[in-house]
């Protein structure tokens, strides 16, 4: 593989440096080259980040980086597990690390198959050093929006889990975009009562709108939301009127 620094030219993309609050972005290079391992290694380190390599998917599974903060620079074709396994054992394991491939044996389906499956890019060697670093920044971008993203879901679940089974059900409705008549209505409770619930629900989960309840709401997973709340069972006469109406 052909490292061209000389075509950094101009403003060089800006590094995403560690500092005490965030951890340095680990970019993990897999390729059964050696040279391409030093060459990539010696090209993301100048550009601020932290390069680790491995020989091989395997070498890279018995390694404790899968986790860390980055993305993946991973060849395609490899002795044993290829990087396409590698790619589909990420994603069956829960762990939607963002890859760049390079390779130098790729094709056409091979990169329809990969993009598909999530990969950043798609690249072929030799390739040139902007080009790279381009797909490595988008890369740790991405794997930084997952990251806080998950940090906001975390935070909204540990915030749920403080609240009472009726400020879950008064939140819930809420989120629907009810009134609070409409929700004292369905509950068998008092306007002034939704009110209080409403408002320990604000405070609770540190909104300071009801758009941003909402939003905090809607950040949820699929599923988990409801997975929350109580059920709200009706009261055997209302039952009886729903059914004769």
């Amino acid at each position: 593989m052909r490292v061209e620094q000389p075509y950094l030219l101009g403003t060089p993309p800006l590094p995403l440096h560690c500092n005490n609050e965030t951890e340095q972005p680990v970019v993990i290079i897999v390729d059964d080259d050696v040279s391409v391992r030093q060459a990539l290694s010696e090209l993301i380190a100048s550009a601020g980040f932290k390069p680790i390599s491995f020989a091989s998917t395997v070498e890279l599974l018995n390694a404790d980086e899968l986790y860390s903060p980055g993305c993946m620079i991973l060849d395609v074709r490899m002795p044993g597990t290829s990087g396409l396994d590698l790619q589909h054992y990420l994603a069956r394991n829960g762990n939607p690390k963002p890859i760049v491939f390079l390779t130098g044996h790729g094709d056409i389906p091979m990169s329809v198959q990969a993009m598909k499956a999530g990969a950043v890019d798609f690249l072929t060697k030799p390739v040139r050093d902007q080009t790279l670093l381009d797909a490595v920044i988008a890369a740790i971008a991405v794997d930084a929006a997952r990251r806080e993203h998950a940090a906001v879901v975390k935070h909204t679940l540990e915030r749920l889990e403080t609240l009472t089974p009726r400020e879950r059900e008064v939140l819930h409705e809420v989120a629907r975009g009810r009134l609070n008549k409409q929700i004292a209505f369905d509950l068998r409770i008092s306007e002034v009562t939704v009110k209080l619930h409403r408002g320990n629900v604000m405070r609770k989960m540190e909104a300071t709108s009801i758009g941003e309840l909402i939003r905090a709401w809607e950040a949820l997973p699929a599923g988990i939301g409801q997975s929350q709340m109580p059920k709200i069972s009706a009261s055997p006469d209302r039952a009886s009127a729903r059914l004769s109406r």
